[in-house]
């Protein structure tokens, strides 16, 4: 029975925005381990299923998607980002609490 994974994917390092991060994805795992092919070097491996990669808008059509198919899932929820808004004048003003270095 194949086996997945359902997340939604975090952003990159290289991003600033949330390109590619609204979406769910069902990832399949490896069904076996990477083996070294001995000539060249190159990572093989003989399972097709970890070159597919399901996006879905919501994280239940993602689980139907895997119960209609007979794939075990395991979902993973995303973390909450918290974001601390503030503005370049608050470097600058009178009753700041952190040390002011040059």
């Amino acid at each position: 029975m194949a086996r997945a994974r359902i997340y939604k994917p975090a952003k990159t390092a290289m991003q600033s925005g949330r390109a590619k991060t609204r979406k769910w994805v069902l990832e399949f795992e490896p069904g076996s381990a990477r083996r070294v092919e001995p000539l060249m070097g190159w990572t093989s491996s003989g399972d097709m299923d970890s070159q597919v990669t399901l996006r879905f808008d919501t994280k239940d059509e993602a689980i139907a998607y895997a119960k209609k198919h007979g794939i075990e899932c395991q979902v993973f929820e995303p973390k909450t980002q918290r974001r601390s808004i503030k503005a370049y004048a608050d470097n600058f003003k009178y009753g700041r609490q952190d040390l002011w270095t040059h």
